[in-house]
């Protein structure tokens, strides 16, 4: 992200306290490994003015949520609609805790339009963002990633909000397999149709396309903009917990999650 300083006129003795003062700050960043803009104004024969500008890549993590009324129909043949949304809010919490332990982001925020769920996003340090009525995936995504591309986001990778199996270093390694200069990296589910995280940078770069055959439609858009794209399989991303079949299979993977300790307290654990 961007930051800018300005100096109030220092004098130009190499021996100056704001020169020295200015000095100290450049080393500092440029050793955190921030590049380094600098620049010299002349607006008065003996003073200068200093103006540097820090440019960095910022990373942010992107976790897309629907209301939990509306949340995990596709279960309602093994849970009531009180369970589903006890489940829906675990399994967030767990990508959440995931998303915050990430080393590689710079931020994490939440796009969501449910009044809990920005209020745990909220109390964890995350960047809550109001889709304030749902809108669809893709539109709320839209919504949310202008928002931090405004902030100064050039790499946002979003992450669906029911693979609960994720972990920080599944993250990390999204971000490590970014390409240099303008691409996307997805994360597949595990029948390879749909695609559970995308990172893409610029953050904008490409719409998302979340919903049936994902994958090959993320593809498609990322080809015809001539897009460096990669798909990178990782087992505990690609276990969404959309059918009960999900349930049973993210129980034997065994997990230490507030996903499995709501599974195992309705009984799921003992099919």
């Amino acid at each position: 992200m961007a930051k800018s300083f300005a100096g109030r006129d220092p004098q130009r003795e190499p021996g100056s306290p704001l020169i020295l003062a200015w000095l100290q700050t450049v080393s500092s960043k440029m050793s955190k490994g921030c590049s380094l803009q600098a620049s010299l104004v002349f607006q008065r024969p003996l003073a200068t003015r200093i103006r540097y500008v820090i440019s960095d890549a910022v990373r942010a993590i992107l976790i897309a949520a629907k209301e939990l009324a509306f949340a995990k129909n596709r279960l309602a043949s093994v849970l009531p609609p009180a369970e589903r949304t006890i489940l829906a809010e675990a399994m967030f919490r767990d990508v959440l805790a995931a998303a915050l332990s990430a080393q590689k982001a710079d931020r994490v925020a939440v796009v969501t339009s449910d009044r809990g769920l920005l209020a745990l996003a909220g109390a964890g340090g995350a960047l809550a963002i109001d889709e304030q009525t749902p809108r669809g995936l893709n539109v709320a995504v839209a919504l949310a990633t202008e928002r931090l591309v405004a902030e100064g986001a050039t790499t946002v990778c979003t992450v669906l909000s029911d693979i609960p199996a994720i972990t920080s270093g599944d993250i990390d390694e999204v971000f490590d397999a970014m390409p240099q200069g303008r691409g996307a990296v997805m994360v597949p589910s595990r029948d390879f149709s749909g695609t559970n995280v995308i990172a893409r940078s610029p953050a904008n770069v490409v719409p998302t396309q979340f919903g049936r055959l994902s994958l090959v439609r993320h593809l498609d858009e990322c080809r015809s903009r001539n897009l460096t794209c990669r798909v990178l399989r990782l087992a505990r991303p690609a276990l969404d917990l959309d059918a009960p079949h999900d349930l049973y299979e993210f129980v034997r993977a065994s997990s230490t999650t507030h996903t499995l300790n709501q599974l195992v307290r309705l009984g799921i654990a003992q099919h």
